[in-house]
Parts: C-alpha cells; structure tokens; sequence
C-alpha cells in the first residue's frame, strides 16, 4: 500500500490531512497516512503554551503565540472554504477573534473530521532521506515520551513543518555591550497579575 508521511499538524499539515479524509469520504482509495507532529497538540502556531525556550522534553518550543494574541487578519481571510466560522460556532462572531478562538476553529475542523488517528504526537522528525533506487523516502522520527528513535518507510513526504517557529536574530550595533537582556518577540510571553502587567 502506498504511504504517506505529513511532517507538522498546523493548519497546512491539517489541511492535507483533511483533503484526503474528504477524499476517502467521496469514496477516492487514499493511502497510508501517517502525520508527525513535534508538539503535543495539533494547530501548529496557533497552539499556545505558556513555556518559552525549551519544551518539557528539551526540543525547542515551536510556537510565537502569546496568550492573549489577537488576529491581525479579519477571519474572512482565513476561513476555510468547507467549514466556516458560523458553522464552527453556530453564530456570528466579530471579524478579527483573539488566538484562542482561531484555535478551537482549525481544530474543530479536523476534530469532526476524524483525522486524530492519523497523528503521532510530540514525534519530531529528525531526517529525511530519499533513496534513488528504490524512489523511496526514510523518515527519522523521535517518539519524545518514549525517547525512542526510529526509521519508516514512506512513497512520498508532504513537508508542512511551518516557517515561523525559528527566530530571526538580526544584529544591531551596540548588541554586544547593551547591558539588559535580547529577547526575540519569539520568546515573549505576557505575564498578568491583579495590579499590573509585567513581561
């Protein structure tokens, strides 16, 4: 049978997943799906968690997401075409929603779906190898909860591992003796307290 191996459960790893769960579903013969995802949850950037540097398991955190992040894009720009916002809700709902409601809606679409199956999490890959003979790919996955690498075969390999989880640095002059802390926006998180906000 032949295999695929989606690397990233974000919105485009998603949405991959999703075209051949609506392709299976028109009565279409799919193939072997199997998604890595590094993170323990599905929704790529939008999935926010409170850690900044490393995750529980040393890998670097993928996500630039701060709680309370608001869409800079109006939801009509990023609706998908077979699952609306209203559908999703069951109601209207303003224009530009904070992070955590653009979250529940990509993962409410895959959710209904049913393409959980297809995803193993926190499993980063670590390598990819494409073998000339027999036109085949090698994928190097990290099962992060077992510590356990390990190899799988695959026919082909949809890369949607995203471009925004690492940080671009750019050097400015002084850097070296400014006296405070860098901080890339990357690694900001927005700390609440009943009198004051602090970062």
């Amino acid at each position: 049978m032949t295999r695929v191996a989606v690397i990233g459960a974000g919105p485009s790893g998603l949405a991959q997943l999703r075209a051949f769960q609506s392709a299976a579903q028109k009565g279409a013969d799919i193939p072997e799906v199997v998604c890595f995802e590094k993170q323990a949850d599905w929704g790529g950037l939008w999935n926010y968690t409170w850690r900044t540097g490393l995750d529980e398991y040393g890998e670097p955190v993928h996500g630039s997401m701060y709680r309370y992040l608001w869409s800079n894009g109006p939801k009509e720009c990023l609706e998908f075409a077979d699952y609306s916002f209203e559908e999703h809700f069951g109601k209207p709902i303003g224009s530009y929603p904070p992070r955590a409601v653009l979250w529940d809606y990509i993962k409410g679409r895959v959710e209904k779906a049913d393409v959980r199956k297809w995803v193993r999490f926190s499993t980063p890959v670590r390598m990819v190898r494409f073998d000339e003979e027999s036109k085949t790919f090698t994928v190097t996955a990290h099962d992060r909860v077992n510590d356990v690498m390990y190899d799988e075969i695959f026919d082909y390999v949809v890369v949607a591992s995203g471009h925004f989880s690492t940080p671009n640095v750019p050097y400015f002059e002084g850097v070296k003796t400014f006296g405070g802390r860098v901080l890339h926006a990357h690694d900001f998180t927005m700390r609440w307290n009943s009198r004051t906000r602090t970062c």
